[in-house]
């Protein structure tokens, strides 16, 4: 029995919860609006940062191979000079 009624009072506290959450309420409404809002604009955001983030490896990319031709060019002039 004490199951039942632990089962019974859990589900008259959900349902209070749940008539808290009244969709009507229009403060709530307005909350999940803006919370919307904000989640598109940050979906936005990451995915330009991720863009970004992309064409800065492929600079590091291309600056490192520059970097390593230039420094294999060094070492060819320095064995020259030895």
């Amino acid at each position: 029995m004490k199951t039942l009624y632990e089962k019974e009072k859990k589900l008259n506290e959900a349902i209070k919860k749940l008539n808290f959450l009244n969709p009507e309420n229009s403060n709530l409404t307005e909350t999940i609006r803006k919370m919307d809002s904000q989640k598109n604009q940050l979906e936005i955001e990451k995915k330009d940062l991720e863009l970004k983030y992309e064409e800065l490896k492929e600079e590091f990319r291309k600056i490192k191979l520059k970097l390593d031709e230039m420094n294999q060019q060094k070492d060819k002039e320095h064995k020259k000079e030895i």
